[in-house]
């Protein structure tokens, strides 16, 4: 059977990521913590290499890689939520311990992890069919920081 797994590059953060993220996402665990067997420009021989976790079902490897990868704003991870309260819990979640929100519902976490964090009802406004509603939300969107859905669902009817 064919896994899709997520790898995250992290310079010696992988066990305290890979609990950090567990601690935020409900239904997640560590899997398995993997020691190199020799030295490599990241970790040394007997030193943490990867962590395999899962948030809520979904497979992630947090490989402690070594220093000069980053993080870019060309790649995120997104979290469709169901309505405020589980925006507010992954975005207060998220950043926690020295995050930055960023425009739209973005926000990069302590470890430079870029996150969305949107409601489901966007991308349903964004598809109906209704251009007017979906252009007055995107408007209103566009500058927000943290996403309020009550916000969106007022302008979408044009109030």
């Amino acid at each position: 059977m064919t896994t899709f797994v997520t790898c995250l590059w992290l310079d010696g953060q992988a066990e305290e990521a890979a609990e950090f993220y567990c601690s935020v996402f409900p239904n997640s665990r560590v899997i398995a913590v993997d020691e190199t067997p020799i030295d490599t420009p990241g970790p040394k021989a007997g030193e943490v290499l990867t962590v395999e976790f899962e948030l809520d079902g979904r497979a992630f490897l947090a490989l402690n890689g070594g220093p000069g990868v980053e993080f870019t704003d060309a790649i995120s991870l997104e979290i469709r939520c169901s309505d405020q309260a589980e925006i507010d819990h992954y975005w207060d979640g998220l950043l926690a311990g020295g995050g930055r929100e960023m425009q739209c519902g973005w926000l990069i976490d302590r470890f430079g992890v870029r996150w969305q964090v949107a409601p489901h009802s966007l991308y349903e406004l964004w598809r109906s069919g209704d251009q007017a509603a979906a252009a007055r939300a995107f408007t209103v969107m566009m500058d927000m920081v943290r996403l309020d859905v009550a916000a969106l669902e007022r302008a979408a009817r044009g109030a």
